[in-house]
């Protein structure tokens, strides 16, 4: 992020100084009031001071190193500043970010460009003021006093004394003591009254079955399932039954809170935990442990899916206070180096063809041996069981079965054969027999460099190692012969290198962005074999893969029109290069032989399409300008702000994806033709699709970014409508027209109200209806002339420009438009 000067530094200070009522609160906040994300930034506080609301500061190693901030809530009298609640663990604030209290949405949070980072969703009503009371709570309250928004509503990992958590209702952990995004690991209160502890498979929220449970959902045993979760004023926690009966979390004694702050918070490593922290402010003293659940979160029962408490190939032994501690077995390093308890991959490669090579330099018994645990396994991941089987044979079996990494010999008898990736690792002292883990009898990193790159700048380990056994070897051999020696590895050097830029030119050069290059086998692997098809379109086909790290990924295949070599490297050049919050992030390719990916974040929200035409109720009328607003930046970035103009010629809502946050992101936008700043159209065949196509296409006309502009007038007619331009066999009204005919009747005749049926939030603020759908009807003129730049349409939109009255939008087939379109007649 760009610095501020010193002159701007000391007015922000200043303005600071001069209006302390903005930035420092200690009761009621009034509309208006914000906070602004710097250090020792002062915060909202509750009256006696126990709670503050504000920023605070992450590490620095995030956000290309400039220094981010956590709109949070933490206790401000004890010396560790514990944090119970936070806004934007996902997308961490830089700083002079600001948080706001508007009288329309509550709190906004907004980076110094202000783009939104997160608000507090769901306020019917007008804003009066907010407060932060003694309990920790935030509250956003209207003109009746009454609550519109509270923090204890929306919690993240921790409950505070008076706190409940209500059915559907649910906690999720970190990612790790200092990554506040969402973790893998969710205390649930479920419709059936059951409490449960649960991972989930990141980045979706697919749930897992139970490692924890109350045992209070409604069975053929009892009438009274659970109702909620009650953390009371005295730091007692329990499960209410419907009958009022209740269900302790815990029997431990539980401290005075009139001396005591209490807590209940679900750790990155999945404990739910019960703290306690003496309130004498002067105390150093730290949180205590009262109860956790789990006893051993290690040992709970495994779930089928998924990694399990720590990650893939990890394996899980219970430390101090139930806590779990992960660890990777001989000849296997953590995936990531920086996430002890992630997952862990081998150093070697485990093959059928890397098997076949091996076997040419000896039998299997010459390249790999076991390494034994006891006591100790991975329940899950096995593909066959061989029984009576003895330990010798289960070993033997194991080692000549090149899909056989590991395998659990039991009972005497039993020997469960498994295969990568392993889950559910844990120390277990009740596991009989052993586990067997298939490693190489050697170091084999030499021949798997390349499956693992070292990035630029760092020497190789190989490398030292190759450096190392030519200097023993040098000063081991005669002078006549070390010149020779020397004279043929410098020669060595000289081949392989050339050969490796050669290899570099064609594949890690296509991009000048820091992508990373796939092999067509990791896409195949990732895919299942290209099994899951999420999407397909004229250019290829899209499928759903996840990473060895449990990460998804979209991979789109290419269809053969868009395999020529130099057409990839354009599009790989131009989509590396491109970085929008409201753009799909490309992460990689693969250009090995003729196939040709492309490899983007998966969105788990799925498209704009299902969001807008499910046939469910309809999203917000806020959530869906927002969505508006967000399409609009993006196309601007594509036309405007990119090193290299981009049209997408493709836009609608299939091709809009949404993000966590439902933010909408434009994807698809590197299949499209190219322009360099200094063109100004091109002449090309027709793309796109049937109902947003510019009329342009069908006339020989010159093809510029206007014709994007048409597509997303048609795109926003169908996110104020929430109806398809392509229309649909439904019997609501004006469904048997064409969307743009209709509505342009509609707004003519004065019936805004069709165009949101129903519609209330819509019609509450009726002008702001009337200038998305006049900005809807600029930008579908048919003559591309009167349409606006993307730049003036976000303008329109954010309220910057007023919103002119737009002529009719198809003068231009003046005998078809008079008999369809009677209100067009006269109109220039």
């Amino acid at each position: 992020m760009r610095k501020m000067s010193p002159v701007s530094m000391l007015c922000f200070l200043l303005f600071q100084l001069l209006f302390p009522s903005l930035a420092q609160s200690d009761g009621d906040i009034t509309v208006g009031s914000y906070l602004t994300a710097i250090n020792d930034n002062s915060s909202w506080l509750s009256p006696s001071g126990e709670f503050a609301f504000g920023f605070r500061p992450l590490p620095a190693n995030r956000n290309d190193g400039g220094e981010v901030f956590l709109l949070s809530i933490w206790y401000s009298k004890i010396p560790s500043r514990t944090i119970v609640w936070f806004a934007n663990g996902d997308r961490p604030a830089p700083e002079y970010s600001k948080v706001t209290l508007t009288s329309n949405l509550g709190l906004v949070l907004s980076d110094p460009r202000g783009e939104r980072l997160w608000m507090s969703e769901n306020i019917f009503g007008t804003v009066t003021h907010a407060t932060i009371n003694d309990t920790g709570n935030f509250l956003i309250l209207g003109s009746n006093l009454e609550t519109l928004w509270a923090s204890f509503d929306d919690p993240d990992d921790t409950l505070l004394p008076s706190q409940t958590l209500e059915k559907s209702k649910s906690l999720s952990s970190r990612q790790s003591e200092g990554n506040f995004s969402r973790g893998k690991f969710q205390l649930r209160m479920l419709d059936s009254g059951d409490l449960t502890l649960n991972t989930i498979n990141l980045p979706s929220s697919y749930a897992n079955e139970p490692y924890y449970s109350t045992g209070t959902a409604r069975d053929s045993n009892t009438s009274s399932p659970g109702k909620e979760v009650v953390f009371d004023d005295s730091g007692s926690s329990y499960v209410l039954r419907e009958n009022g009966d209740k269900v302790y979390l815990s029997q431990v004694k539980v401290p005075s809170a009139s001396e005591f702050y209490h807590r209940i918070t679900l750790s990155f490593d999945g404990v739910l935990t019960q703290y306690v922290h003496p309130k004498n402010s002067d105390s150093n003293g730290s949180w205590i442990s009262l109860w956790s659940e789990p006893e051993n979160i290690c040992t709970a029962v495994p779930v089928s899916r998924g990694s399990g408490i720590c990650g893939y190939n990890s394996i899980c032994s219970l430390g101090d206070n139930n806590r779990p501690k992960c660890g990777c077995p001989d000849k296997y390093i953590l995936l990531d180096p920086n996430d002890e308890y992630g997952s862990c991959r081998p150093n070697f490669t485990l093959s059928c063809e890397e098997d076949e090579k091996k076997l040419k330099q000896g039998s299997m018994e010459d390249l790999y041996t076991f390494v034994e645990l006891e006591h100790a396994g991975w329940p899950t991941s096995e593909y066959a069981l061989l029984e009576p089987f003895s330990e010798d044979e289960c070993r033997n079996s194991c080692l000549h079965d090149c899909m056989c990494a590991a395998a659990g010999f039991r009972d005497g008898n039993s020997c469960w054969k498994k295969k990568l990736p392993l889950s559910n690792g844990r120390v277990d002292p009740n596991l009989n027999g052993k586990f067997l883990i298939k490693v190489p009898k050697r170091d084999l990193s030499l021949t798997n460099a390349s499956q693992f790159p070292i990035p630029k700048g760092k020497i190789k380990d190989h490398d030292h190692r190759i450096f190392i056994l030519v200097g023993s070897t040098l000063f081991g051999t005669s002078v006549f012969f070390n010149f020779l020696l020397i004279g043929a590895i410098i020669w060595g050097f000289f081949f392989v290198h050339r050969k490796k830029l050669k290899k570099i030119s064609t594949k890690e050069n296509v991009v000048e962005s820091n992508l990373r290059y796939f092999t067509y086998r990791e896409l195949f692997q990732a895919t299942d074999g290209f099994k899951e098809e999420i999407g397909r379109g004229s250019f290829g086909i899209v499928y759903k893969g996840v990473m060895s790290n449990n990460a998804a990924i979209a991979v789109k295949k290419l269809a053969s029109v868009m395999s020529q070599e130099e057409e990839f490297r354009t599009e790989v050049n131009v989509i590396g290069q491109t970085h929008h919050k409201n753009l799909v992030r490309l992460l990689g390719f693969c250009d090995e032989g003729q196939e040709r990916l492309l490899v983007y974040e998966f969105l788990s929200n799925g498209t704009l399409s299902s969001l807008l035409f499910s046939g469910e109720s309809k999203p917000s009328w806020i959530q869906r300008c927002h969505i508006a607003l967000g399409i609009a930046r993006g196309l601007l970035y594509l036309h405007e702000e990119c090193t290299t103009q981009i049209i997408h010629c493709d836009i609608k809502p299939q091709n809009i994806l949404l993000d966590d946050y439902h933010n909408g992101r434009i994807s698809d936008f590197g299949l499209a033709k190219l322009l360099k700043m200094n063109q100004s159209h091109t002449q090309t065949n027709i793309r796109g699709t049937r109902g947003y196509v510019a009329p342009e296409w069908f006339r020989n006309l010159p093809i510029t970014v206007k014709v994007d502009v048409y597509s997303y007038g048609v795109l926003l007619l169908e996110i104020i409508c929430c109806r398809s331009c392509l229309g649909s066999e439904a019997s609501r009204e004006g469904e048997g027209e064409i969307l743009t005919d209709w509505a342009y009747d509609c707004f003519m005749n004065g019936r805004l109200e069709a165009l949101v049926e129903g519609d209330t939030e819509g019609l509450s603020n009726r002008t702001k209806l009337k200038n998305l759908v006049m900005i809807a009807f600029w930008c579908i003129q048919e003559d591309p002339s009167l349409r606006p730049t993307m730049k003036k349409v976000t303008q329109m939109l954010e309220g910057a420009v007023k919103v002119q009255v737009p002529p009719c939008p198809f003068p231009l087939n003046s005998s078809i438009s008079s008999f369809l379109h009677p209100n067009c007649t006269g109109l220039k």
